[in-house]
C-alpha cells in the first residue's frame, strides 16, 4: 500500500470518526472539537486531491471562524443541553429510519461506482502545464469570471446590509457615542481646575 492510499484512508476513517462523535457527543464543547477534527481531515482529502486552495480555504474559513465561532457561542452561552437532548428521544425511530435509508442510498452509490479512465487527463487538463492549482483557480477568477464574482460579492453586501438595517433597533435608555459631539468639544470647557487646599475635600 502506498503512502497515499495510507493517508487517504486515514483521513476518511478521521472524518467518519469525526463526523460520527459530532453526533453523538454529550458534550457540547467535545461535538465542536470532533468537528474540528473532521474539517481538518477534510482538508488533508482535498490535499491529496490536489485541491490545495479547497483546503486552505475549509481550514481558514471553517475551523478558524465558523468551528470557533460554535465553540465560543457553545460555552458562552447557558444552555441546558440536558434538557435538550432529553426531548430527541421520542425522534430516535424517525432518525435511525433515515440512517438506514441513507446508508442504503450510499451501497448502492457505491456499488455501481467506477473509476473513469479519463479521469485523471481530464483534471490535469484543467491547469496548463507549470500553473498551480491555486494560481489558475485566480486567473479564472479575477479575469475570466471577474464581473461574476464582483457581483457576487455585491449581493453578499446588500444582503449583509439589509441584515443589518432588519435587525437594527434603537432603544432611547442606551447611552450613545456622539463623535462629533467629542471632536467640536472645547477644551477650555472640558476640564476646570481647582485648588484644593490640605485637609480639605473636594
Amino acid at each position: 500500500m502506498s503512502i497515499a492510499a495510507l493517508a487517504f484512508y486515514l483521513f476518511a476513517l478521521c472524518v467518519i470518526a469525526g463526523g460520527l462523535f459530532t453526533v453523538i457527543s454529550r458534550n457540547p464543547v467535545h461535538s465542536v472539537l470532533w468537528l474540528i477534527l473532521a474539517f481538518l481531515s477534510s482538508a488533508g482529502l482535498f490535499v491529496l486531491l490536489g485541491a490545495e486552495f479547497v483546503a486552505m480555504l475549509l481550514i481558514i474559513v471553517y475551523v478558524g471562524a465558523v468551528a470557533v465561532l460554535f465553540l465560543f457561542v457553545v460555552m458562552m452561552l447557558d444552555v441546558d443541553f440536558a434538557e435538550l437532548k432529553a426531548g430527541m428521544a421520542q425522534y430516535l425511530p424517525v432518525a435511525l429510519l433515515i440512517g438506514v435509508i441513507l446508508l442504503m442510498q450510499l451501497g448502492m452509490a457505491v456499488g455501481v461506482w467506477q473509476a473513469s479512465d479519463v479521469a485523471e487527463a481530464q483534471r490535469a487538463a484543467v491547469t496548463p502545464d507549470g500553473v498551480e492549482n491555486t494560481a489558475a483557480l485566480g486567473h479564472l477568477i479575477y479575469d475570466k469570471y471577474f464581473l461574476l464574482f464582483q457581483l457576487a460579492g455585491l449581493i453578499l453586501l446588500v444582503a449583509m446590509i439589509g441584515a443589518i438595517v432588519l435587525t437594527l433597533r434603537h432603544r432611547k435608555d442606551i447611552k450613545r457615542q456622539n463623535v462629533l459631539e467629542q471632536m467640536w468639544r472645547d477644551p477650555a470647557k472640558a476640564m476646570e481646575l481647582k485648588d484644593v487646599k490640605p485637609g480639605q475635600g473636594l
